[in-house]
C-alpha cells in the first residue's frame, strides 16, 4: 500500500476523463505512470487487447460514467459487488476497478518487461461482468476521516510498544522516500476530486505507510512467535481502516454523483 495502486490511478484519471476535464492522451499517460504500457483485453466488441484511450472511449459508450476502486484483501471483499468469478479475479490481483452506469469491471495483470536493470511493468486489463449492486464495506469521506485518526493513534502506540517505529535503515528509506514524494508536488488525485478526498487519501497513505513499516522491519521489540502473531493482530484493523479509506477517497467523485441522482 505505499505505492499508489494501479487501480487508483485509473479510476481517478477515468473520472476526471469521463468529466471532461482532462483530455484522453494526459488521462492515459497518468494511468500508466512507470510502467511501460497498458491494454485491456475483453472489451465488449474487440476481439483483440486494445490501448486505454480507445477503451475508456468504448466504456462511455457502454455506459460508465465514473470509475470505483476496490481493494479486497483474504476475508474483506472491499469495494466489491459480485459475481464470484469476478471477486476471486480481484481478490488474487488485491485490486480492481468497477464500472458506475455499466455492468463491467476491469482486474488488472502485471508483467515484467525491459532489459536488466530497467525492468518495468506492462499490464492488462482484463474486463469482465459485474453485479449491479452496492460495493462492499465503502464508508463515506467523513467516516473515513474519523475512522483514520483513531487509526494513527492506534498505529503509532502499537509501533512504539513494538520499538519498530522509525527504526532501523530499512524504515529511514521508506520515510524518506515518502516525504521525497510528497514534497515533489505530484498529484495526489486527478482534477474533479474535493480537498477533502486529497487529504483523507494522504493520511490513509501514512497509516498505510506506519503498517508496512511495522510488518517490514524486522522483529523490532517482539522476539517470539506469540509476540509476533499479537503485532499482526493489533496491525489487522489498523490496515483495513487504511484501505477503506483509500477506497472512500478514489470513490468520492462517483459517490456524489449518485447522492445527487437520488
Amino acid at each position: 500500500m505505499l505505492s499508489e495502486p494501479r487501480s487508483g490511478r485509473l479510476a481517478a484519471w477515468g473520472n476526471a476523463l469521463l468529466a471532461g476535464l482532462v483530455s484522453p492522451d494526459d488521462a492515459a499517460l497518468a494511468i500508466v505512470g512507470e510502467d511501460t504500457v497498458h491494454r485491456v483485453a475483453g472489451l465488449p466488441g474487440e476481439s483483440a487487447p486494445v490501448g486505454l484511450t480507445l477503451a475508456l472511449g468504448r466504456l462511455r459508450t457502454l455506459g460508465a460514467t465514473g470509475l470505483r476502486v476496490a481493494l479486497p484483501a483474504p476475508g474483506h471483499p472491499l469495494g466489491l459487488s459480485g459475481p464470484p468469478e469476478f471477486n476471486a479475479r480481484a481478490l488474487e490481483a488485491e485490486e480492481a476497478v468497477v464500472c458506475f452506469g455499466t455492468a463491467f469491471g476491469l482486474v488488472p495483470q502485471a508483467y515484467e518487461a525491459g532489459p536488466e536493470g530497467d525492468v518495468r511493468a506492462e499490464v492488462v486489463w482484463h474486463v469482465l461482468p459485474v453485479r449491479a449492486a452496492p460495493p462492499a464495506d465503502v464508508p463515506s469521506l467523513g467516516e473515513a476521516e474519523r475512522e483514520l485518526a483513531e487509526a494513527l493513534r492506534e498505529a503509532t502506540e502499537v509501533l512504539s510498544k513494538l520499538d519498530v517505529a522509525g527504526s532501523g535503515p530499512v524504515a529511514e528509506a521508506a520515510i524518506d522516500a515518502y516525504r521525497a514524494r510528497a514534497e515533489s508536488g505530484r498529484e495526489v488525485l486527478a482534477p474533479g476530486y474535493p480537498p477533502r478526498a486529497v487529504r483523507v487519501l494522504e493520511l490513509a497513505r501514512r497509516v498505510a505507510l506506519l503498517v508496512s513499516l511495522a510488518y517490514g522491519n524486522g522483529h523490532g521489540g517482539a522476539v517470539s512467535s506469540s509476540e509476533m502473531a499479537a503485532r499482526a493482530q493489533a496491525l489487522r484493523p489498523v490496515e483495513r481502516t487504511a484501505r477503506r479509506a483509500q477506497v472512500a477517497a478514489y470513490n468520492s467523485i462517483v459517490e456524489e454523483r449518485e447522492r445527487g441522482a437520488r
